[in-house]
């Protein structure tokens, strides 16, 4: 049972990180936040995507690619041009590590209004960080593990970023149904979008992509929209008319 609560919680809020700050916030800044919060979340985004940290930056770049080139091929990450998942996975990290260490400049509409923090990145990035918060996984379920297939969970602690990335850009653009025409292969995918935080309406916020609400439909749910909305109310930030 505590291996399963620790599961989650990592799965969860590392899923929240990536949703909130670095998809709707650093990509799209479909709110805002002072200066004090950016910090708060930022070494929220570190803790809990851990040894996966995923930088804000070119995080933000390769998604504002995604969205001006959805499903052609220069879409970093559209699953019609890979022949499977891992294909594409590692195209995109090659492209984000370029992207990272400035070996190659985006265009310039894809370029700035994203969060930065020097020292934070410098330590995300860090093979340092990284191991630590793999021992840190494996010395926990050495710890609490009572069966040995529980040790198969491992490899998803420790690639959790990415893992949440290619879920959403391979299925959100493969499977599903549509309730816009975009142009493009997006697809929602409902009822396992509960397990993304809305991060799988991809048809809905490639129709809308600067609304915080990835939900269009009476009967659809996204679970990111409001805790933003708390959020909101409590003036931790402000969400933006669309």
């Amino acid at each position: 049972m505590i291996i399963f609560i620790f599961f989650l919680c990592h799965w969860f809020l590392s899923l929240f990180s990536q949703t909130f700050f670095l998809h709707r916030y650093s990509s799209h800044k479909m709110f805002k936040m002072e200066p004090f919060w950016e910090k708060f979340f930022y070494l929220v985004l570190l803790i809990s995507q851990g040894s996966s940290f995923l930088n804000p930056r070119a995080y933000a770049i390769l998604h504002r690619m995604h969205h001006a080139y959805s499903d052609t091929e220069k879409d970093p990450h559209s699953p019609h041009f890979f022949k499977d998942v891992f294909g594409m996975m590692i195209a995109t990290k090659n492209m984000y590590m370029n992207y990272l260490h400035f070996k190659i400049e985006p265009e310039p509409a894809f370029r700035g209004n994203y969060p930065e923090w020097p020292l934070i990145d410098k330590i995300g990035d860090s093979w340092f960080w990284r191991i630590g918060c793999g021992l840190f996984y494996i010395g926990f379920y050495i710890a609490f593990a009572n069966y040995w297939w529980m040790y198969l969970l491992l490899p998803i602690h420790f690639l959790m970023g990415p893992l949440h990335g290619a879920i959403v850009n391979w299925c959100g653009h493969k499977y599903g149904y549509s309730n816009h025409d975009n142009d493009d292969h997006s697809k929602n995918s409902l009822p396992w979008d509960f397990l993304l935080m809305g991060e799988l309406f991809q048809n809905n916020h490639h129709k809308k992509p600067n609304s915080p609400n990835f939900a269009t439909k009476w009967w659809e749910f996204d679970p990111t929209y409001p805790v933003m909305k708390v959020l909101h109310w409590v003036r931790i930030i402000k969400i933006r008319k669309v």
